[in-house]
């Protein structure tokens, strides 16, 4: 099954597809958030992931 990753045109993914890209929940990424792990992300107003942050998060094994 293939799921379509939506990126928004500037590279943002909101948490909902950045979950789906890098394979794991929605609450996975908020639990990391709060545990200032995982992936680089901003927020301005909701939460979003660069993917270029995430490739060179994946890149480096994950770990942050």
């Amino acid at each position: 099954m293939k799921i379509d990753i939506e990126i928004l045109p500037d590279g943002r993914m909101d948490t909902a597809n950045t979950a789906a890209y890098i394979g794991y929940k929605v609450h996975t990424l908020a639990q990391w958030r709060h545990e200032k792990k995982g992936p680089p992300y901003i927020k301005r107003g909701r939460v979003y992931y660069f993917k270029d942050d995430v490739d060179a998060w994946l890149k480096e094994g994950g770990k942050r």
